[in-house]
């Protein structure tokens, strides 16, 4: 007998009643459904590893995500926070960076190998921490600013990392010129949606007022959304920087309020098939090389984070109390270290997928528990 081939509608609607299956059960045990669902892909991920329409609709929910996201500062709001937040994002660079690069430096690893680790352990998860926050009600907070501000940091730096690994990886020699050239895309990109933003959808409230209400609007937000995306992938930079960049566009209409409930629930449909997606991309091997340096790497991952939230915070003008919660706030990571380990040779890709998904765990629960240590600690 021939192999069952099941139609694509019924597996799509099996993905998403698993995924709520999965929520509901984090729901009611309180463990983040961002947990389950990359514990999920990595149980299923034989099943749906490299799946072009699952990968598709999981992008879909992480543009949202920081679309949205985006909305919450305008320009000159944005313009603060970043002039705020750049001594507490060079620290990240050296500690998360740099340091890790020393520490793989000591164990063997020659250089090329040591600064993709180093890309690793450095880049944070953006999508995880940013869910986690709003699922917590932790938005309001006064740490979630210098985090996310943070976190804009960081993704400005990955991709000129990503575009540098490319390189060394490719055998090929990396220029003043290539830098240049990737400084100027991300400078483009900016002046873009700025310029955008400012002459055409500051002048559009009134337009959004009149048709916000039609079900045809959503097409034209969520077209932004994905088309800034889609031309920051063009451009060899990343989709999250570009989906961002769209949402400050629409925040110069000043109707973010209205504009966030129209997408709330699309992007609700699509941003669990992120997780998802992420855990099929993690395959486990025969067992896990260089044990050692993985249990070295974690503990250091850990506290460069949290030194880098803590002396970061103090450095944007946060109390110490909120210094520290911010601090145990941001160990884990995601999205762009699964992309820089997706560089790397069979055994290292192993050792990266399992430090991914053990900071992933390990800082989602100390994220949960920030406010109790943090409370504790002061009393």
């Amino acid at each position: 007998m021939g192999a069952i081939h099941f139609p694509v509608l019924l597996i799509a609607g099996g993905i998403f009643i698993l995924l709520f299956v999965v929520g509901f059960i984090g729901m009611k045990i309180r463990i983040p459904g961002v947990v389950l669902y990359i514990l999920l892909g990595i149980g299923l991920g034989g099943h749906f590893s490299g799946n072009r329409l699952l990968h598709l609709g999981g992008e879909v929910g992480i543009v949202l995500l920081f679309f949205m996201l985006g909305m919450e500062f305008p320009v000159r709001r944005l313009a603060g926070i970043a002039k705020k937040v750049a001594p507490a994002g060079t620290l990240d660079v050296f500690l998360n960076l740099l340091v890790t690069m020393g520490i793989c430096l000591l164990f063997g690893l020659d250089w090329i190998t040591s600064f993709l680790i180093g890309g690793v352990v450095y880049a944070t998860s953006s999508s995880i921490t940013a869910k986690v926050l709003e699922s917590s009600k932790r938005m309001a907070n006064p740490e979630s600013e210098f985090l996310l501000g943070l976190l804009i940091f960081e993704d400005l730096v990955a991709p000129i990392a990503v575009a540098v690994l490319v390189s060394l990886t490719a055998g090929t020699t990396v220029t003043g010129l290539a830098f240049g050239v990737i400084i100027a895309k991300i400078i483009g990109l900016i002046i873009g949606a700025v310029v955008i933003g400012h002459l055409v959808f500051s002048r559009l409230g009134g337009f959004v007022d009149r048709y916000l209400s039609q079900d045809i609007f959503i097409l034209l937000v969520v077209g932004i959304a994905l088309s800034y995306g889609g031309l920051a992938l063009m451009l060899n930079l990343s989709e999250v920087l570009g989906a961002f960049l769209a949402g400050i566009i629409l925040a110069e209409a000043q109707r973010t309020q209205e504009l966030e409930y129209s997408v709330l629930q699309v992007r609700d449909l699509f941003l669990p098939l992120f997780f998802f997606y992420f855990g099929t991309t993690i395959t486990f091997g025969a067992g896990v090389p260089m044990l050692p340096l993985l249990i070295v790497l974690l503990l250091w991952s850990i506290a460069g984070k949290i030194i880098t939230g803590y002396y970061g915070a103090r450095l944007y003008g946060l109390s110490k109390k909120v210094s520290l919660r911010a601090g145990l706030s941001f160990t884990q990571r995601g999205e762009f270290s699964v992309i820089i380990a997706s560089m790397a040779p069979a055994a290292i890709r192993v050792l990266c997928g399992v430090f991914i998904l053990s900071s992933a765990m390990i800082g989602l629960l100390l994220f949960g528990l920030a406010p109790k240590i943090t409370t504790a600690l002061k009393q």
